[in-house]
């Protein structure tokens, strides 16, 4: 592993082996540990990614190291620290204290750094001991990007001695432009609102790179926490690293967001790609997983002629800490790095004393492993309590009246996760870590007011996590590698079918592609077919109260009530105040009836201990694959 790169053999004088290596969507997974399971895990961790970055050192002659964003809020550790801050937590944030222990040379911030607030990023920021940057997060508008005023620096060029390939030193100004999803603007408004606001990726991008190279920048990064998908340039995009990587002066780009794997065949479909070189448009780019699960590197072998430097050659990599067996298990390629561990240890240990707390009781198990074919208890559990707290918010106003739905999405549910991407809770005491495990993510209960129109059209927006299914084909793969779980809102209150057989009415990224297609029939309301003109409220996160996910009736404008408390604060005190009903109500939705068309269903082999709970539906075989999913053939 640790041998030198060709680079540093055969770079010649005036050439060096530069070497960036890179971490993305981290979402505080420092320890290889599951803190929601209690369970060490050989799939995540900083700690193990380390052994990669350390190695990478060694083997290149000239490195630096930067992250992507994202690196905040995903489990319990994430939640233990902002509430340590709020009870007056002075030391620095332990994933700060990490990376200061890795000696990164420069970060960006992703969407997930603003759930807790910009004033508690500013906290965190603060301890970081290496610049961290963002060029399209700005206090207040300009006429023109540079004219914008940045909440971070927008940009930073490192002024590094490097050594070529005959052992001279030269002097090398390696420029990084941090760029996010202006969607943060929608996805934490309650946040943000009057606070900040962002600007087009591509607009100030373009407005950087050439005043980068002005100030001497020899070599441009884009650490864009933004992903792979359409070619095609729209204002406002949420993934442009495709027409990133057409701008005149790029070098190269860290990319992320979508929590998946770059070089990879996952991206084969996409013209602008090379998927086996590591290059978009020509230009080498990397996207390193999610939760340290690899590390990028991006190695550009640079020439210096006439007083430029310029890339010669590149080879990407996308190095994994783990890999599958031929059953599927998952093995550690790698060891933790102690100095990683112990610096955070303390905070670890507090974590998981934080999430052992107990809060209550289930008589039977939680889990998501069905929750993308039959009405999972657990999310169940969730929209009962968001339910209640919203019916009593609204107690005495003039939507006390109202028919009041709950939209409630699989939040961890396989897909780009990977196969122990489940929630799981066995029945006994509910603790903490359980209900962070059935609700992982900092969002705030809000709710709209819409139509029986809107209603239909929602069901039909989620509906786009399935594939078309063609009758009486054998063994169709049910689930769209496309468009992620936490997409499939079902909606708690009405009965409804999905019918495959028809087109999907939005695509992936919520665009109506086709007015006629209609997935959703049979949809009523206490045994009366909803109409058009029928009026609900719907209770729902803020993120996709505010648009997240695009759902027809959720723009941010026909949001009526926000409440302050998190849902998953509002999902504990409902089972400390009204426990966990083992029983679990009847199906609210299914899929129509397909002449007895078998469809393949992915999911956990721990499902498996599981199948009785599906007695409802035509199972008619499980196998495990080398994925590590386990495949259910379900007939429709």
């Amino acid at each position: 592993m640790n041998h030198r790169h060709t680079f540093s053999d055969t770079a010649s004088v005036g050439q060096a082996h530069l070497r960036i290596m890179s971490t993305t969507d981290l979402h505080m997974q420092i320890y290889p540990y599951d803190y929601y399971g209690d369970h060490t895990t050989d799939t995540v961790g900083l700690a193990r990614t380390a052994a990669h970055i350390v190695a990478g050192r060694e083997q290149a002659t000239n490195s630096v190291l930067v992250d992507n964003g994202d690196f905040l809020q995903g489990t319990p550790m994430g939640d233990f620290v902002a509430a340590d801050r709020n009870n007056g937590r002075t030391k620095p944030h332990p994933m700060i204290t990490a990376m200061n222990t890795l000696r990164y040379d420069v970060g960006t911030v992703g969407n997930h750094e603003f759930n807790y607030g910009l004033d508690y990023l500013k906290w965190v920021t603060s301890g970081a001991a290496f610049p961290m940057i963002s060029a399209n997060l700005i206090e207040s508008r300009g006429d023109a990007p540079l004219d914008d005023t940045p909440v971070l620096p927008p940009f930073v060029i490192l002024d590094r001695d490097i050594t070529d390939g005959s052992g001279a030193i030269h002097r090398l100004k390696i420029g990084f432009l941090g760029l996010l999803p202006p969607q943060i603007m929608t996805w934490d408004r309650p946040h943000l609102e009057g606070k900040v606001t962002t600007r087009d990726i591509m607009q100030t991008a373009r407005a950087y790179v050439p005043h980068m190279k002005k100030l001497g920048a020899d070599i441009i990064v884009l650490l864009c926490h933004s992903g792979i998908d359409s070619a095609h340039e729209y204002d406002g995009m949420e993934n442009a690293a495709i027409p990133l990587a057409q701008i005149e002066g790029v070098d190269a780009l860290v990319t992320g967001h979508l929590h998946m794997v770059f070089p990879s065949p996952q991206f084969d479909h996409i013209d602008a790609v090379d998927s086996r070189r590591g290059l978009i448009n020509g230009k080498p780019a990397v996207m390193a997983g999610t939760g340290g699960s690899h590390l990028g590197l991006i190695d550009l072998l640079i020439e210096r002629k006439d007083g430029t430097w310029t890339v010669i050659d590149s080879r990407v990599e996308a190095r994994p800490i783990y890999e599958r067996d031929e059953t599927g298990a998952a093995i550690p390629l790698v060891d933790s790095v102690t100095e990683v561990l112990d610096a955070v240890e303390p905070d670890h240990l507090n974590t998981l004393e934080f999430a052992r707390r107990a809060v209550g009781q289930t008589a039977g198990p939680l889990h998501s492993y069905f929750s993308l074919i039959s009405t999972d208890r657990s999310m169940e559990l969730i929209a009962e309590a968001q339910r209640r707290y919203v019916i009593d918010a609204l107690a005495g106003t003039e939507y006390a009246h109202f028919p009041v739905l709950a939209a409630v999405s699989p939040l961890k549910s396989g897909g780009r996760g990977g196969p122990e991407n489940y929630s799981s809770v066995p029945a006994g005491i509910l603790a903490m870590k359980n209900v962070a495990d059935l609700y992982p993510f900092p969002n705030r209960i809000c709710a709209v007011r819409i139509t029986g129109e809107h209603v239909l059209n929602w069901l039909e927006r989620a509906s786009t996590v399935f594939n078309r299914i063609t009758p009486s084909t054998r063994d169709q793969m049910l689930r769209s590698p496309l468009a992620p779980a936490y997409l499939f809102d079902v909606l708690f209150g009405v009965t409804y079918q999905i019918d495959l057989s028809q087109p999907a009415r939005f695509d992936s990224a919520g665009n109506l592609v086709d007015p006629s297609a209609h997935r959703i029939r049979n949809l009523s309301f206490n045994g009366t077919p909803v109409t058009d003109s029928m009026e609900f409220i719907v209770v729902t996160s803020d993120y996709r109260a505010n648009g997240g996910g695009r759902f027809p009736g959720a723009d941010g404008s026909t949001v009526i009530f926000e409440g302050h408390d998190l849902s998953i604060d509002i999902l504990t005190r409902h089972i400390r105040t009204y426990g966990v009903v083992a029983e679990k109500s009847p199906p609210n939705w299914s899929f129509a009836p397909l002449g007895g068309t078998p469809v393949i269903f992915e999911t956990a082999t721990a499902a498996q201990q599981h199948l009785h709970e599906l007695a409802h539906l035509n199972v008619k075989d499980v196998v495990k694959s080398a994925s590590g999913f386990a495949q259910i053939k379900l007939v429709l």
